[in-house]
């Protein structure tokens, strides 16, 4: 059976086009961000079911980075070893699986296994479909990286719209995320088939301890800078929403912001055809300085809308962009590049939520918010200091 499977991967691999490799790893990441927005629409669900106050649903959301932080060795390992589609299939397997024992899990312990093994998954699905996109980039002339991005923007919103059919038509928890992670992993099964095959680096695979690599080093803190914009108004949008403005459909701004970032992504890649990265990462930042500006000096339902589509339209080139630049590392191969400056991305993501809760009880929210605009001004200096450190390499 295993050589009639061989024999059969082998046949079909010779009729695939890069097109197809460019379609599956698409579906990936539009897969990706379906089943994470599933997972993040029934949080509240898990709040209610295990009878969580705030601080403890806060503490039992952080497994989610500290999770991601040891499985750094983990994954350096996983890419520097294998092609970077297993570790696709891989990682899905872990992430649908995950996301099947978070839904049916009646007891604490287990829920908190299910999500442990969510954020291994997660990490291993970031790191090896960002390398795929890296590799698939160099058979094609015009920039492609944008529009995967915006695919799993797509997917988050794809997933929001049949969460919330779902909560209303009162479909259990389990049913939910269990019909979501059969479905997805179904697909993935297929589609793996599709993905480019062979592109494990010959070097670069080592991941080296001691005095950070400057370009690694800065275009991690520009991931950073963008994990903190991002994550932040992710998590505080709705609320700034509701106390600052005093709406009362609070979840809009989050709609918008997300709807702004899906636009947005899918003109990244002619974006940087037309002005470059360098130029683009100061555009993106100047951006969220003006959409967070807005937020601030006219806290009104209209204008706080448009900051936020404003701010969605800043942050949300910036991550396709920094995993784009960190594949041009001579000292690392992109896997091993991206599962680095990942570390990065999920220490701003650990950072920011908390940071801007205590700034804001110590003010109010909307000066919080001031730390966005800093955020963004910090990341223009990175990105120059990161394009700097690589004609330097």
């Amino acid at each position: 059976m295993l050589k009639l499977l061989g024999y059969l991967e082998i046949k079909l691999f010779r009729m695939i086009t890069k097109s197809h490799h460019r379609i599956a790893l698409g579906i990936f990441f539009f897969l990706c961000g379906f089943s994470f927005s599933t997972w993040a629409s029934r949080i509240p669900s898990i709040k209610s079911s295990f009878n969580m106050n705030e601080a403890e649903l806060g503490s039992f959301l952080f497994i989610l980075p500290i999770s991601s932080l040891v499985g750094l060795p983990i994954s350096a390992w996983l890419v520097s070893k294998f092609d970077s589609r297993y570790l696709l299939f891989f990682g899905f397997f872990l992430f649908s699986a995950a996301l099947l024992g978070i839904g049916i899990s009646s007891q604490l312990e287990f829920l908190i296994i299910s999500v442990t093994f969510f954020a291994l998954g997660l990490r291993a699905i970031n790191i090896s479909m960002n390398t795929q996109a890296i590799q698939l980039q160099k058979l094609y002339t015009k920039k492609i990286n944008g529009k995967f991005h915006g695919l799993w923007s797509l997917g988050g919103l794809s997933g929001l719209v049949f969460a919330t059919v779902a909560i209303n038509q009162n479909l259990s928890m389990a049913n939910h995320l269990g019909f979501v992670a059969f479905i997805s992993f179904f697909i993935s099964m297929i589609t793996y088939f599709y993905l480019l095959r062979n592109d494990k680096e010959s070097t670069g695979n080592k991941l080296q301890l001691g005095k950070p690599d400057n370009f690694i080093l800065y275009t991690g803190l520009v991931v950073f800078c963008a994990a903190v914009c991002e994550g932040g108004i992710y998590d505080w949008s709705s609320v700034y929403f509701q106390e600052v403005v005093g709406a009362e459909l609070f979840t809009l701004s989050y709609l918008v912001f997300m709807i702004s970032m899906t636009i947005s992504r899918f003109f990244t890649d002619r974006i940087i055809m037309k002005i470059g990265m360098p130029k683009l990462f100061i555009l993106s930042a100047s951006v969220v300085v003006l959409g967070v500006g807005i937020l601030i000096l006219f806290p009104f339902y209209y204008s706080a809308l448009f900051g936020f589509f404003i701010a969605g339209f800043g942050v949300a080139s910036i991550f396709p962009m920094a995993f784009l630049l960190a594949g041009q590392s001579k000292k690392y191969a992109p896997g091993m590049a991206i599962s680095i400056i990942g570390t990065y991305s999920t220490l701003g993501v650990l950072i920011a939520p908390p940071l801007i809760g205590y700034i804001a009880h110590l003010f109010n929210l909307n000066q919080a918010f001031l730390f966005f605009i800093g955020a963004a001004l910090l990341l223009m200096y990175f990105s120059k200091k990161a394009f700097y450190s690589l004609e330097k390499q």
